[in-house]
């Protein structure tokens, strides 16, 4: 299998609108060359890691063509574990990933793995019965866990939508719209503002002990699933705009803003209860620098200039204290911090791909090359450190040793192509006269 090469000129379908007017800085207009940031070299290295290995990867090796979808577990050097589960979120994270690359590049293999994926989340993850997604299968794509975790909705959601943008597709969105009705009418909690974060199958409150996964704690509510849903429903309201779409997405924005940030630190709290009391005590650098872009996409598609403005300081001051606190000095960005501590010094594969989007983020906000420099090394400890030149993809996590954990999968129901493409695809949207070179 092989993927056309990227045609000069190509584009996303729908480019995000400018954001204040005479504030938006367009990387590719800085007059003066930055010292330690190189526009054309980013944008071809990007569009080739993405055509040449990211995608390629996601088309072979992963690919299930004994059982179907994709594979629940491949190793690191690609021995599958077929006692491993299925998950939602992967298979999500594909659909959307296939679906997006489409709309900038329009290639058959990748319709194909689009639809191979929207066939697969629609006839084996769909519920027939009740609605809405199950979160998780086994190898043969038969349900061993049929609860309604409102984070793999909000990624189911945020897939379907990305589908119907690339192939105009109907069933697609009466899907969209049916599961947005259901997470509305079962998950959101109409007295405090925000979302539970599990329902049983039959949509009802799950018991107390319901948790996103077994590391998380069992607390109502978390950032976490709010950020996956700010997403989808961003995505939504391109597709299917409405008044209630409306009110739920700027409702989302507000509690990023106050509770879910802690003003004081410029990071995200983890965790809360039904009443939006803080129950954490740390926070995630990746998760940050991610909802800085996310919020400001938000914000745009709301079109409300007085919200952008407020959503776009908010952001800078986020993206700000991922740089001054969570960069290591070879480039990548750590895990983990606490009270200006860090606590987990490895470094993730998922929050390298975000800290790119953010930092290029920053600085059409500010117009500081500080943050230019700093996408530059993040992206340049992916090429040397992350990206895996034998057996394809990245690795989930470099340790502090410098070494990838050897623990961790290449495939798992959490790991897939969706950050990795997405910063590549994030990147040459922000790049467009480079990306066409």
């Amino acid at each position: 299998m092989s993927l056309a090469s990227p045609q000069p000129g190509s584009r996303r379908r729908q480019e995000a609108p400018a954001r204040l007017a005479g504030q938006h800085q367009r990387l590719l207009t800085a007059a003066a060359p930055v010292p330690g940031f190189d526009a054309r070299q980013l944008a071809a290295q990007v569009r080739e890691h993405l055509f040449g290995h990211i995608l390629p990867f996601w088309c072979g090796p992963a690919v299930d063509r004994e059982q179907g979808g994709w594979m629940g577990w491949l190793s690191n050097d690609l021995k599958p574990d077929r006692t491993q589960p299925k998950g939602l979120i992967v298979h999500s994270r594909i659909l959307w990933t296939f679906s997006a690359v489409h709309q900038v590049q329009p290639d058959p293999l990748v319709r194909q793995m689009a639809e191979r994926a929207f066939d697969y989340v629609l006839t084996k993850f769909w519920d027939p019965q009740q609605g809405g997604a199950f979160w998780r299968l086994d190898d043969a794509g038969r349900v061993i866990d049929d609860s309604k975790k409102i984070y793999g909705q909000a990624f189911c959601l945020y897939a379907l939508t990305e589908f119907h943008r690339a192939f105009n597709s109907p069933p697609a969105l009466a899907r969209t719209r049916e599961l947005f009705q259901l997470i509305e009418r079962h998950a959101h909690d109409g007295p405090h503002g925000g979302y539970f974060e599990v329902c049983r199958r039959d949509w009802a409150a799950a018991g107390p002990d319901a948790r996103l996964s077994e590391k998380d704690p069992a607390e109502k509510k978390s950032m976490n699933n709010h950020l996956h849903l700010l997403e989808a429903y961003t995505n939504l309201c391109r597709v299917a705009k409405s008044p209630q779409v409306v009110q739920r997405l700027r409702e989302l924005i507000h509690l990023f803003l106050q509770p879910i940030l802690d003003s004081c630190t410029g990071h995200l709290h983890h965790f809360f209860d039904e009443h939006w009391n803080v129950r954490s005590d740390t926070y995630t650098f990746g998760h940050d620098i991610e909802a800085s872009w996310l919020l400001c996409e938000a914000a745009e598609v709301l079109e409300d200039p007085a919200l952008l403005q407020q959503v776009c300081a908010v952001a800078l001051r986020m993206a700000a204290a991922v740089h001054d606190e969570g960069l290591a000095p070879g480039g990548g960005l750590y895990y983990e911090g606490q009270a200006g501590r860090i606590i987990d010094r490895g470094r993730e594969c998922w929050p390298q791909a975000e800290a790119v989007v953010g930092f290029l983020n920053a600085f059409e906000l500010s117009g500081d090359t500080k943050y230019l420099v700093a996408a530059s090394r993040v992206w340049n400890f992916i090429q040397q450190t992350l990206v895996d030149r034998i057996h394809g993809e990245w690795f989930w996590r470099i340790n502090e040793d410098d070494q990838p954990d050897p623990k961790l999968p290449k495939v798992s129901e959490w790991k897939g192509p969706y950050h990795a493409s997405r910063a590549c695809l994030e990147t040459l949207r922000r790049l467009p006269d480079f990306s066409a070179a």
